[in-house]
């Protein structure tokens, strides 16, 4: 939901939109909101109990057959089926760093590209994700008898007092991300954790906004990976010094210990990067903002629980979206976590409303499940 940057950021974000009028504040409780639904579908309101799979999937775990696939209900629906394209890189590794890439990326701003970025940075990051497992989130997609059950758990507010950890944690995989709090949450968000998904700045901001309601350190396990989007030239930096063991050797977090957030045994295998043009891809077909062509164009991104939830789609067979944006979302915190209500704020950098929008669509053409709760 809502997402911690730098207080100096957030003070020119405020006063800029606040005296152009870009600030999006807060919806009244008085009146529904409107997604803005494609063309065709049908809006009911978001007061159902969270819908699981039928009873022959929900038993559904790997080395059985995947009844209901996510593709196939891709394929079912000609609106999804022309914007999906499942052959498109998720991740972005050693063996597709080309001329071709650079001179391509070098062209676009972050995260969508590499544009005033230096190659040696980028080139010397992307030679130690030499691996098979850098290219690849869970896999080939090719067909297979598992049936990838994945769960993306969001930070809203809805999750509080929701008792859904256990049909979080009986997932394949989950992805969580950003101020993932979990001590004292247990019962509603689960404590099994695969993927992290972060950028640099969300992740050390979450640090300090959220410590006191117990995210005191990021998420580690064995098995966890940690899935970098690369927003700015530091998120580069950090990666390769995570994957080095060094310290941060330039640019804003210079002469930070990536071992301070990642632990002492992060070899290059723990790590993931989304490619740049994964994002634009997401961006252009699933997210394209109005706001791409005002003048706050620069700031501008998906949020990262939108860049995971869309990741999983194009990786996972099955796909639970827990903790986010729903119809009622003035019922609830901006947070699980929080102590007091806090409002949900729609600030120029994001557009959770087309988010929101895209997450309903999406659940109603059977493609993703989307826990909804009536508050």
């Amino acid at each position: 939901m809502g997402l911690p940057r730098g207080p100096l950021f957030w003070r020119l974000l405020l006063l800029g939109a606040v005296s152009s009028g870009i600030l999006l504040t807060l919806l009244s409780a008085a009146g529904r909101p409107h997604w803005g639904l494609r063309a065709g579908a049908r809006y009911t309101t978001a007061s159902q109990a969270f819908t699981r799979p039928k009873a022959a999937d929900s038993g559904t775990r790997k080395g059985r057959p995947c009844r209901y696939p996510l593709a196939q209900a891709v394929q079912q629906d000609p609106h999804f089926r022309a914007l999906f394209n499942f052959s498109q890189p998720v991740l972005l590794a050693a063996g597709l760093f080309s001329q071709e890439l650079w001179d391509s990326l070098s062209q676009r701003r972050a995260p969508y590209g590499w544009q005033g970025f230096p190659r040696q940075d980028i080139a010397s990051t992307l030679s130690l994700l030499n691996s098979s497992d850098s290219a690849q989130l869970l896999g080939s997609r090719e067909p297979r008898r598992d049936c990838i059950r994945c769960a993306v758990v969001g930070n809203g507010g809805i999750l509080n007092g929701s008792r859904q950890g256990p049909n979080i944690d009986a997932h394949d995989y989950v992805f969580r991300l950003n101020g993932a709090v979990i001590k004292g949450f247990e019962k509603d968000v689960g404590t099994k954790t695969s993927f992290y998904g972060f950028t640099v700045n969300t992740m050390k901001n979450s640090l300090i906004a959220y410590r006191t309601a117990g995210f005191t350190a990021v998420p580690r396990g064995q098995d966890l990976r940690y899935i970098f989007i690369p927003s700015d030239l530091r998120d580069y930096v950090m990666l390769r010094s995570a994957i080095l063991g060094v310290r941060v050797p330039s640019g804003i977090d210079k002469g930070d210990r990536p071992q301070t957030y990642f632990g002492p045994e992060a070899s290059a295998s723990k790590f993931k990067l989304l490619h740049p043009a994964f994002i634009s891809y997401l961006t252009e077909r699933f997210l394209k903002s109005k706001r791409i062509i005002s003048k706050f164009k620069d700031l501008y991104m998906p949020s990262t629980g939108a860049l995971m939830l869309l990741t999983a789609l194009h990786a996972c067979d099955q796909v639970s979206a827990y903790g986010f944006i729903t119809s009622n979302f003035w019922k609830f915190s901006d947070h699980y976590f929080d102590r007091v209500k806090q409002p949900l704020v729609f600030y120029a950098n994001h557009d959770l409303s087309l988010e929101a929008a895209l997450w309903w669509d999406l659940h109603k053409a059977g493609i993703l499940q989307l826990y909804q709760h009536r508050a």
